[in-house]
């Protein structure tokens, strides 16, 4: 199997995620990871199985389906088969009265179903400890979410525009773009750590369909297919000429996720309101980078850019009416939504290697949805940029 992640990373990952456990649960003695994205990132595979992880003892991925792959794409040091949780048990020995496990992950059948065998009274959450981990990214991560930027760039700033026909729907151009991006690499899906979030692609509308409310919490809008799948794009909206376009959508490469959101005016020039409105969003995206740098503290970069900014330019800003996002960007990689986030209440300082979706937009009645999405990476030197340079509203004619 290619692309296997390096025993050398795993290590290092499972080593910093029991320390972390260690300074935040100091009585902490027995993990249990059921979600598939962190059991990927510690064991390098994703499998129906669960990786147990005594204090003081190495974790052993036990895996019901499929064992063969496992074998054949990882490199974690201990991986068994079991027929059920019974084995994991036997072979473990006594369970102590707490387990940590993902709470945000983990429903509750499967935990009474777990619970049979490993017979826990309590459990406390392990979320915000995996969390931080994987919040730091090493050059490995690093170089594969630039492929994914690459792409990204690539595809949103030279093809999309190319796409652009009148007449054509929401759905039309949606398709168009998921599988110009999945023939450039990319893998396929948009994954979210979010209860319930499904998307294709990510937002995409022509005009006010780019400020239709949704249940996402993003300043973005999206009309949908339908209301029984919110997402890709109308199949009844087509593309008009004053239409501003709006694609907001990740791409992804080996399980890692960029975040990128490009604008277009179709065929005639925006409103002036709406060109300087999105130009401010741009200045604020480029202040927000500048400050992306280790020891600064997400909540403080948050009130200073926020401070910054006149009460005319705030009405709208970051969503449309009474639908704002309360936030500036969010930490990226194995999901689009990681921490940390630039909003109040992250007053852990960033460090160096950490990767965050810069995304300052505001609606406009009549037009839609203006304003800017690129991924950044955390250095001493301020942000930088892995998905392009383009500033938006770029002219379709």
């Amino acid at each position: 199997m290619e692309h296997k992640t390096p025993a050398t990373e795993l290590r290092d990952r499972m080593e910093r995620f029991q320390l972390r456990m260690d300074a935040e649960n100091p009585s902490w003695e027995f993990a249990a990871i059921f979600g598939r994205t962190n059991q990927f990132y510690f064991t390098g595979t994703m499998q129906d199985g669960v990786l147990l992880i005594p204090r003081d003892d190495e974790g052993v991925l036990w895996v019901r389906r499929s064992l063969e792959r496992a074998e054949d794409e990882s490199l974690f040091a201990d991986i068994r088969p079991m027929k059920g949780y019974r084995d994991a048990a036997d072979a473990m020995g006594a369970c102590p009265a707490t387990v940590h496990v993902e709470k945000e992950v983990v429903p509750l059948a499967l935990l009474e179903r777990f619970r049979k065998y490993f017979p826990f009274t309590e459990t406390a959450s392990l979320d915000a400890q995996a969390a931080k981990v994987r919040s730091v990214k090493s050059a490995y991560e690093l170089a594969i979410l630039e492929q994914a930027g690459k792409i990204h760039h690539h595809v949103l700033e030279d093809c999309v525009p190319a796409m652009l026909r009148e007449g054509m729907s929401e759905a039309e151009l949606g398709g168009e773009v998921f599988s110009r991006l999945v023939r450039e690499g990319h893998h396929g899906i948009a994954r979210f750590g979010m209860f319930g979030t499904e998307m294709i692609l990510g937002q995409l509308g022509f005009g006010e369909s780019s400020i239709y409310p949704t249940g996402f919490d993003g300043p973005g809008g999206c009309l949908g297919a339908a209301p029984g799948a919110p997402v890709l794009g109308s199949h009844d909206r087509k593309l008009r000429a004053g239409d501003l376009v709006f694609v907001d959508c990740a791409c992804g490469v080996r399980g890692y996720h960029t975040d990128k959101t490009v604008t277009y005016m179709f065929k005639r020039p925006l409103p002036k309101e709406a060109i300087e409105a999105h130009r401010r969003c741009v200045e604020v995206q480029d202040e927000t980078a500048s400050l992306l740098r280790p020891g600064n503290v997400p909540s403080e970069i948050y009130a200073t850019i926020l401070d910054g900014l006149t009460p005319g330019f705030l009405e709208n800003f970051m969503g449309f009416g009474n639908r704002q996002a309360q936030f500036l960007g969010h930490g990226i990689g194995l999901t689009v939504d990681e921490v940390p986030v630039i909003a109040r209440g992250f007053d852990e300082p960033l460090e160096e290697g950490m990767v965050i979706a810069l995304e300052p937009k505001k609606g406009i009645r009549g037009v839609g949805m203006v304003g800017i999405e690129n991924t950044f990476v955390v250095s001493r030197e301020g942000g930088r940029c892995i998905t392009g340079t383009n500033p938006g509203l770029v002219p379709v004619y």
